[in-house]
């Protein structure tokens, strides 16, 4: 099975933070077995190094709790608005963001 699309963004090339050239991807919810889901799902965004895990902690998601929960409850408003209901993402990813 291929790599599923972002259903956020269609700029799979530009950070999605920042602007600079994508050098990967941040699956908006990530955890133990969670990331898999995200990647199905395509709860994901293109990101720089730097604004992904490699930035000082001001910087990045990674690392940085409040990036962190904004990611996850970012993930969880697309899923609403184009996947299903708050109560399929419960089941679906273990609880609520919002």
């Amino acid at each position: 099975m291929g790599k599923t699309k972002s259903i956020v963004t269609e700029r799979e090339k530009i950070c999605f933070f920042c602007g600079r050239p994508a050098e990967g991807e941040h699956h908006l919810l990530f955890g133990s077995g969670i990331r898999e889901l995200a990647e199905q799902d395509g709860l994901k965004v293109p990101v720089c190094n730097k604004c992904h895990n490699m930035g000082a902690a001001i910087e990045r998601i990674h690392d940085n709790i409040m990036a962190e929960k904004l990611s996850k409850m970012l993930g969880q408003a697309v899923y609403e608005k184009q996947i299903g209901t708050r109560e399929e993402f419960r089941t679906r990813y273990g609880k609520s963001y919002l």
